[in-house]
């Protein structure tokens, strides 16, 4: 059930049915009316670490491996993917599973972390039992330039070409990477904001695609632990097409990461690197 489709998706009017979803039939109140749609799939992802279960994820079933690679590298499990040594996808239906094999230093720093999660589509930090855990100590960036104006020139309609399932059926967010050049390059769905983010940071680091002078592109909102992930990621720039929140802000100005909300109707509005004295 783990769906494949092209890295860079024809847009949804000349895509075929997205594999994540299935037709579902509906009536009105008074029962005399009825029809069918298309809705979005969703899958339980019990994910272990040299068999040691570690998380149960809802997730769209779709791009599992690039899932696994990103949550496991968002979430600081590993620091950077040669810490994976083998990953195998099982199962089927609604129950998949996902055995991961990592490096000693990883698995050791993992254990000691005591965390066990109960992932849902709507928490990015559940099963976190301590402040530090939810508030890590996370490397510095180098700092990046801005992207050019013309960049984000009619991108919400753009990024819309890497998102067949919600063309087709909604309820899913979307990640989308652009590159040096300004190039939107890959894109990736799921129900869950922080897992689409996760698929799209391990779809960059399977494909071997350079981050250097990109952006991360996400249409949810931009809480915290968004923030968290393309930090640990060496992404520099996170462009947000809904507003962020302020810790989210606080941190991306501590950790020198552009972050830039692109509203519907008005102008970019950038937010880090902070001007000085801005509040």
């Amino acid at each position: 059930m783990n769906a494949k489709r092209p890295d860079c998706s024809a847009p949804a009017s000349k895509t075929p049915e997205p594999a994540a979803s299935q037709t579902y039939s509906y009536s009105n109140l008074q029962y005399s009316e009825s029809a069918s749609t298309a809705l979005a799939e969703e899958v339980a992802l019990a994910i272990a670490y040299n068999g040691i279960s570690q998380a149960v994820m809802l997730v769209t079933p779709t791009d599992l491996e690039d899932f696994v690679v990103g949550f496991s590298l968002g979430s600081g499990i590993i620091q950077d993917a040669g810490e994976i040594y083998d990953l195998q996808l099982s199962g089927s239906g609604s129950a998949q599973y996902a055995q991961v094999t990592i490096a000693n230093r990883a698995f050791w720093n993992l254990k000691q972390q005591r965390r066990q999660l109960a992932g849902t589509s709507g928490c990015g930090l559940c099963g976190v039992e301590a402040v530090e855990q939810a508030l890590p100590d996370l490397q510095v960036l180098p700092g990046a330039p801005l992207p050019p104006a013309e960049w984000l020139d009619g991108l919400r309609q753009r990024i819309g070409e890497f998102q067949p399932l919600g063309q087709y059926c909604g309820a899913v967010h979307a990640a989308v990477f652009m590159n040096d050049q300004g190039q939107l390059l890959l894109g990736r769905e799921d129900i869950g904001r922080h897992n689409a983010l996760d698929k799209l940071i391990g779809g960059l680091i399977r494909r071997n695609i350079p981050i250097s002078g990109g952006l991360a592109i996400v249409t949810s909102r931009c809480s915290l632990e968004l923030i968290q992930k393309v930090l640990r990621a060496g992404i520099q720039t996170l462009v947000s097409l809904s507003s962020p929140t302020g810790l989210a802000v606080q941190w991306a100005r501590r950790h020198n990461l552009n972050l830039i909300h692109l509203p519907q109707k008005n102008a970019p509005r950038v937010y880090s690197p902070a001007l000085e004295n801005q509040a």
